[in-house]
């Protein structure tokens, strides 16, 4: 009996110990977005300033791309309410650059081209950010427009 009542007792602390996997959390809830929606469309601007806001609130984003000289290029809006990792997701291999209101680029702790979770994903930076509004910067690139999710890459989780 004491046995049994041990094994479940190291099974349940497992499970509680083994809710590490954020990352692929996001991952799954950035692809299932990308590939279901819903979706809201958005044109983006040549200049960061004006540029339209987006959110991380389950939705995807498809931006078009204005047309620059070295290539499609566009900027939108995005506030962060709270300081967190935040992941972006995007449908397509578009470069993506985010500085904060002052001007600074904001360092990726993370980007990938890919995610296990998923192929709809064709690029995934992580930013930590504080809470302000940030300028996210696609391209320059061939293609006329991208898909957009953000996710906050920490969730709380109850131990």
């Amino acid at each position: 009996m004491m046995k049994k009542l041990l094994s479940a007792c190291l099974l349940s602390s497992a499970l509680l110990v083994g809710c590490g996997g954020e990352k692929n959390e996001a991952d799954v809830e950035g692809c299932e977005h990308l590939q279901e929606g819903p979706a809201a469309a958005v044109t983006a601007t040549a200049a960061a300033s004006g540029a339209p806001a987006v959110s991380n609130d389950h939705k995807r984003y498809d931006i078009t791309l204005p047309a620059g000289s070295g290539g499609n290029v566009g900027s939108v809006s995005f506030a962060a309410a709270e300081a967190s990792d935040y992941v972006f997701f995007l449908g397509s291999n578009v470069t993506l650059k985010v500085t904060s209101a002052s001007g600074e680029a904001v360092t990726f702790e993370e980007s990938a081209t890919s995610s296990a979770e998923c192929t709809a994903i064709k690029g995934r930076y992580v930013a930590p950010l504080q809470v302000g509004t940030y300028t996210l910067t696609f391209g320059p690139t061939s293609e006329s427009s991208v898909s957009l999710v953000i996710e906050e890459a920490a969730h709380e989780h109850e131990h």
